[in-house]
């Protein structure tokens, strides 16, 4: 795990550096385009199901519930004039960073749930998921990502907890960045 943490932490590193104009540019869009602050910080499920704040560039409204985007009736009416831009970009997620610099996330493992997804927690606990960090990518999100069933990513999680090595990593780290060109899987 020492290796994966190093890996981590350099990659973060190199990303960060590549990516602070994008990051800058991003913030001062979000800032221009809706009220409210350029990050929100969701409370999110982490190893061992200890809580903490995951951040995100803003793609939604203020007031928009704290729930999984497909439980809300019409998501795009809580959506920013750039929010749907972010999500299918994957640009919201850049803030991560801050999360894995800090060691409560990972390049790769399993996506955070939301502090309130019972059903999801439940059943990582169950088959020992709950004891990897979780990550800014994942096995999941290359397998489906919002399109997936519970279950069906809780199967793809367990996958990834037997198989999970530095090589394996870089492979889902390679797809993401396939999939995010090709904007595959999201649904808002």
């Amino acid at each position: 795990m020492r290796i994966k943490r190093l890996f981590d932490l350099i990659l973060c590193f190199c990303v960060a550096l590549l990516l602070v104009l994008p990051i800058f540019f991003v913030s001062l869009l979000v800032r221009l385009t809706s009220k409210g602050s350029v990050l929100y910080w969701s409370d999110r499920v982490g190893k061992l199901n200890k809580i903490f704040k995951m951040p995100k560039f803003r793609s939604m409204r203020i007031g928009t519930p704290a729930v999984a985007t497909h439980l809300l009736q019409n998501p795009d009416v809580h959506l920013t004039p750039i929010g749907s831009f972010l999500r299918k970009s994957s640009l919201d997620e850049l803030p991560q960073l801050w999360s894995i610099l800090k060691g409560d996330m990972s390049f790769v493992g399993p996506r955070p749930a939301l502090f309130n997804q019972d059903d999801l927690v439940s059943l990582r606990t169950q088959f020992g998921v709950h004891e990897l960090v979780p990550g800014l990518t994942g096995w999941a999100q290359v397998n489906g990502r919002d399109e997936l069933p519970i279950l069906e990513k809780v199967k793809l999680d367990v996958e990834y907890l037997q198989r999970q090595s530095l090589w394996f990593d870089i492979q889902i780290l390679w797809l993401t960045f396939v999939k995010v060109l090709r904007r595959d899987g999201v649904s808002h």
